[in-house]
């Protein structure tokens, strides 16, 4: 069934341009995307599946085009199209780091860091290398382990920042667990660290968590 189906005033494009995309359901948003169902599904129930089994939002804009493939009923087109949009969401955020300090703009780090670590089943390290204005150069995964640790070497992380010439930077990393809270040995890394970046004058400014629901700031606890 197709959003066609549905009563005018029931339908997202209709609701939307009424009482814009806030009025919006996470299901009918993606509906939007998706246009049609398939057999046995309604588009609305095509779109809560899809936000089910990515974990919401967050796992889905972490979403692969491989990973959209293993998805029954979507196909060359439906991927393609959510995978465009989820790239346009990255490539914004992105633009937005790289033309003004990071730290002014604390939600849009940590909205740019659940799309790239939100959602993801194994831990991963990240680094974002800023210059000495605090704006991004790069977002690099430097470091994947399981879900319950990650080697993360102090020496890489050093080698890349010069390697970019990186002012300072910013850590992050994910907790496939859905907890954002950091542990002790998330501390003891951080502090390791700051100290090996600190040798050739690269200042972290701070060092965040992604789990499920939240995103959490080392600076904004005063664990930095």
């Amino acid at each position: 069934m197709s959003l066609t189906h549905l009563p005018p005033d029931a339908r997202p494009r209709e609701k939307l341009l009424a009482r814009g995309p806030q009025a919006l359901a996470d299901a009918e948003l993606l509906a939007l995307l998706l246009r049609t169902g398939i057999q046995g599904m309604p588009v609305l129930l095509l779109a809560q599946s899809l936000l089910d089994r990515f974990g919401g939002w967050a796992g889905l804009l972490a979403a692969s085009v491989q990973d959209l493939g293993k998805v029954r009923g979507l196909g060359p087109a439906k991927r393609a199209e959510i995978a465009a949009v989820l790239e346009i969401a990255r490539r914004s955020l992105n633009q937005q780091l790289a033309e003004r300090p990071a730290m002014n703009a604390v939600e849009t780090v940590k909205t740019y860091l659940r799309l790239h670590l939100g959602g993801l089943s194994q831990e991963v390290f990240a680094v974002l290398f800023l210059d000495a204005q605090l704006r991004l150069i790069a977002m690099e995964k430097l470091f994947h382990g399981t879900l319950s640790q990650t080697a993360v070497h102090p020496r890489e992380v050093v080698k890349r920042a010069l390697a970019l010439g990186a002012g300072a930077a910013i850590l992050a990393h994910n907790h496939p667990s859905g907890v954002a809270e950091p542990s002790k040995a998330d501390e003891s890394l951080t502090r390791h660290l700051v100290q090996a970046l600190a040798l050739v004058d690269v200042r972290v400014v701070d060092h965040f968590i992604v789990g499920a629901g939240e995103v959490v700031s080392f600076a904004e606890r005063g664990l930095l």
